[in-house]
């Protein structure tokens, strides 16, 4: 062990030399230790019956330091040495992570052998200057006509796929790296079930896709460190493809099991819970996430992101829900009454919208985009009176012409799993679609 603990302080010429410590209690999911005073953030080494498991300190009171361990916690005991890990600090990033698996830390899950990267980036950066950023002018097309064409994305946009559960995120996420145009995509899997991520890799992403992909996988039976770590493995490694010049396509799932992780860390060092049990630093981080996405200056490349956000109950007005739309550039909804009766994708092009929609189309596409929503939202705001055959043809012109254009909207707002449609059959079949619902 001491070996070990020598290789890993040499890493670094002349690191500081931090006295080692010892654990004198463990509540929960920290451990308090004594005698070795580490900034927040750095890593150490506990020495246990059983060998030796990371940690991270997470936070200090006076002369106790918190740790989270990375790892299954076996064979602690009271007086259990703590020795601080001077090695690299950083995440490698490089061209060879593209068709890679990596966990939270960057570390290869794959089994394709180490991933020599020799560029090295903190986790987290300064906020960029907004007055640097390239303006959103540019559709990205993700291969999904309804996104394509009603809530057209912009090259460079944070938008939010809100859903509850199996109501279809991870297919459309699989459809949209199969579909896009970005040179590379980056999928961060976090706080989901071990299985999917194997599933989503093998099944959904395929093979072809994951050439120029990178996915990082922090499931949920990792600690909640991992997979806080996981969604920061995956912006930055997408910020060093969009520093190179290159248009990334971001997928992060969830942005709620984020927030979910702060929330256990955070209520495990002391800070009290705010709303719904999610304590303020959960609100801190979720803007300091989300704004490095987006565009990079006139020599870089962009990032346009999707966040999942999980809806418990499919409640819309959930704490991180809420506080995810007013921090993002617009939001799709996944509808589960669509996904009940077989509608796929389930996108409630009703309840979604993309913010900056009107600066990368032309006004002709604004005008059909909206009039094949009125069309809609007529139908869906009578469909009980038509249901139960309450409604009486022609008393309401604007019904009759959503009646009658029903099944064709439906259709066009379908799409195979497999099927990639680009911007511009997309934007065809749109038009098509809208000459024979008038102007309104």
């Amino acid at each position: 062990m001491l070996e070990r603990i020598k290789k890993l302080k040499h890493q670094i010429p002349h690191a500081p030399i931090v006295a080692s410590g010892k654990l004198v209690r463990g509540i929960g999911l920290t451990l308090e230790a004594v005698g070795c005073q580490m900034p927040v953030g750095s890593q150490c080494l506990i020495q246990t019956i059983e060998g030796e498991i990371e940690a991270e300190v997470v936070g200090f009171a006076e002369n106790i330091t918190y740790l989270m361990p990375t790892e299954a916690v076996k064979g602690i005991v009271p007086g259990s040495r703590v020795l601080p890990l001077n090695r690299e600090q950083g995440l490698a990033v490089g061209m060879e992570l593209l068709g890679r698996v990596v966990d939270g830390n960057g570390q290869p899950l794959d089994g394709l052998g180490p991933i020599n990267a020799e560029t090295r980036v903190p986790l987290t950066k300064p906020p960029m200057n907004p007055l640097l950023r390239k303006p959103i002018t540019q559709p990205l097309d993700v291969g999904v006509r309804a996104i394509n064409s009603v809530i057209t994305v912009g090259s460079g946009q944070r938008m939010g796929l809100f859903a509850g559960s199996g109501v279809g995120k991870s297919v459309l996420m699989g459809m949209m790296t199969r579909g896009t145009t970005a040179d590379v995509v980056v999928v961060g899997l976090v706080g989901e079930r071990g299985r999917e991520v194997k599933e989503f890799i093998q099944d959904i992403l395929g093979e072809e896709e994951r050439k120029k992909s990178v996915v990082v996988a922090a499931p949920a039976d990792t600690s909640p460190l991992m997979r806080l770590k996981g969604c920061e493995t995956a912006i930055t490694i997408a910020e060093y493809f969009r520093d190179k010049g290159l248009n990334v396509l971001l997928l992060i799932d969830s942005l709620t099991r984020y927030a979910m992780a702060q929330r256990e860390i955070a209520l495990a060092v002391g800070e009290p819970p705010a709303t719904k049990g999610y304590p303020p630093s959960v609100f801190a981080k979720l803007p300091a996430l989300v704004e490095r996405a987006g565009n990079g200056s006139e020599t870089q490349g962009s990032i346009t992101a999707f966040y999942t956000v999980l809806t418990e109950g499919d409640d819309l007005q959930d704490p991180i829900a809420d506080a995810a739309r007013a921090i993002l550039d617009g939001h799709i909804v996944l509808s589960r009454d669509l996904a009940d009766s077989g509608h796929y994708p389930a996108i409630d092009i009703e309840a979604s919208i993309s913010r900056v929609m009107p600066m990368v189309v032309s006004e002709d596409h604004v005008l059909r985009a909206r009039r094949i929503r009125q069309v809609y939202a007529t139908y869906q705001r009578n469909r009980d009176l038509i249901s139960i055959g309450a409604y009486s043809k022609g008393t309401d012109p604007r019904i009759d012409l959503s009646i009658n254009a029903e099944p064709a909207i439906n259709a066009f707002l379908q799409q195979g799993m497999s099927q990639v449609l680009d911007f511009e059959h997309s934007t065809a079949d749109m038009t098509t679609l809208s000459s024979g619902l008038g102007t309104g």
